[in-house]
């Protein structure tokens, strides 16, 4: 195991550890000398080194990617953390542990199959259950599809993130057909599952995540199009209104043109489904970019450049207790959630309309008005 992790490194500290290079940039300082900024990264996260003298002959020990042995001083400029190097040497990968320096996912991953084998097995179209288990019985997509991250930067940034992203947009959607009978539950379930399939393509992810020549040329959602389209052509008689309705979710999920959709959301499916997948992203997003400070004196979180803004990092509960942001607040015989078969069972319409609603009304609360970022990770 590696002894030193990003989150752990404190001002002023020495550091003397291995790390992955996920970037590597040489500009020029208002002097006239060349510096080098790299970026590092382990499994707990990414940092900045700086190296300011023997720029040249340090440059040429390694490349992006590789793993290397840095040495230097730990300081904080700007709000945030940086190394200042004074030694940097690659290192062979036989002497490292991948598992060291790629984040991965806290959900096991036979956890996350077998929850996606279940709901798979609960579909009642047989249309569309057989065109997800052709997906499950392919051993190359499913490599990749539990594997991939969910993107680059935004959301989900860590091995197995595409896969629980998936999942957790796909219950959403289970819960959201409870509540709204009319809304064809098979159809929302499997386009939640399929939205990001393109990913596996669309990004690299053998050592840093970067975008594959295909997800910058074609980008994930035309590169999903064409892999549910070739699913299709291999099934027999799969009904061309459904195959286009699926193909509908993909092509509109990111909502608006300037986020990167071919297509607005056009049918109730695909609203939803845009809306259920920017909650999640930003839910993971969010609480990512609160968790990567826990130990910080501030009750503020650095400033997020993609959001635009800084966020709270705890609120106080009656007692007067620290509870972290978006923890439950445990209650006294309070029943336990149920797991996913008992909770298909839903709950009783007049339960939903005479709580939510009601508080929902009463705060005059705006569904559709939320905030979107711009960009969406492209």
């Amino acid at each position: 195991m590696k002894k030193t992790l990003v989150k752990d490194i404190q001002e002023r500290d020495w550091v003397d550890a291995p790390f992955l290079v996920r970037d590597k940039i040489i500009g020029m300082a208002k002097n006239g000398r060349p510096y080098m900024t790299i970026k590092l990264m382990d499994c707990s996260g990414e940092v900045e080194g700086r190296i300011w003298d023997r720029v040249d002959e340090l440059s040429a020990r390694f490349n992006k990617d590789d793993f290397v042995q840095v040495a230097g001083k730990a300081s904080v400029y700007m709000g945030k953390m940086q190394l200042v190097l004074q030694e940097v040497d690659r290192l062979d990968e036989s002497a490292v542990s991948l598992a060291d320096f790629l984040p991965v996912s806290a959900r096991p991953f036979d956890e996350m199959v077998a929850e996606l084998q279940e709901l798979v097995a609960g579909l009642t179209d047989p249309d569309l259950r057989t065109l997800m288990q052709a997906f499950l019985s392919d051993h190359d997509f499913m490599s990749g599809y539990t594997r991939a991250p969910a993107a680059k930067t935004m959301h989900h940034v860590y091995l197995g993130g595409l896969l629980e992203h998936s999942l957790c947009v796909a219950v959403l959607a289970d819960d959201i057909s409870r509540r709204y009978p009319d809304l064809n539950r098979d159809l929302l379930v499997v386009g939640a599952l399929l939205h990001d399939v393109g990913k596996t393509a669309e990004l690299r992810y053998a050592r840093s995540f970067e975008y594959t020549d295909a997800g910058k040329l074609l980008g994930h959602i035309v590169i999903g199009v064409e892999m549910v389209e070739e699913k299709l052509r291999s099934m027999q008689d799969f009904p061309l209104d459904l195959a286009v309705h699926l193909k509908h979710l993909l092509l509109s999920h990111h909502g608006q043109y300037e986020y990167g959709s071919p297509k607005r959301p056009k049918t109730m499916e695909a609203v939803i489904l845009n809306f259920l997948d920017d909650l999640d992203s930003k839910i993971n997003g969010v609480r990512t970019h609160i968790e990567r400070e826990p130990d910080s004196e501030s009750a503020w979180t650095q400033y997020h450049r993609l959001y635009d803004r800084y966020f709270y990092k705890g609120t106080k509960q009656r007692s007067g207790a620290e509870r972290p942001l978006g923890q439950p607040i445990e209650r006294p015989n309070e029943p336990p959630v149920a797991p996913l078969e008992k909770r298909r069972s839903g709950l009783p319409r007049s339960t939903f309309s005479n709580t939510l609603a009601d508080q929902l009304r009463a705060k005059n609360f705006d569904l559709l008005g939320s905030e979107r970022q711009d960009g969406n990770d492209e």
